[in-house]
């Protein structure tokens, strides 16, 4: 998650903000879409089965098309992949 944050950090300038998403990111002062952008993310990473027709509508009606929804699905999956590969050869302990 550190690594994740530095480049957020160094992407928003606003080490307070980092902070609070690093922290809670659902009381963090981001906007009701990105949370809903970020509440995906999570239930992804914590079980994608559980990903139904309902949690996409729910990010349609917060403006993601197809693609955006497409977009956050292979990036959120990408940083599990990596993560899991660095957690398998110890990276960062």
């Amino acid at each position: 998650m550190q690594a994740h944050a530095e480049l957020l950090r160094r992407v928003t300038k606003d080490d307070l903000l980092v902070e609070a998403i690093l922290n809670e990111y659902r009381g963090a002062p981001i906007s009701e879409k990105e949370r809903v952008m970020l509440d995906y993310a999570v239930q992804l990473t914590a079980d994608a089965t559980k990903i139904g027709p309902e949690t996409l509508e729910q990010l349609r009606s917060f403006g993601f098309d197809d693609t955006a929804i497409l977009q956050i699905t292979l990036i959120a999956s990408w940083f599990n992949y990596i993560n899991r590969v660095a957690d398998a050869f110890g990276i960062g302990r």
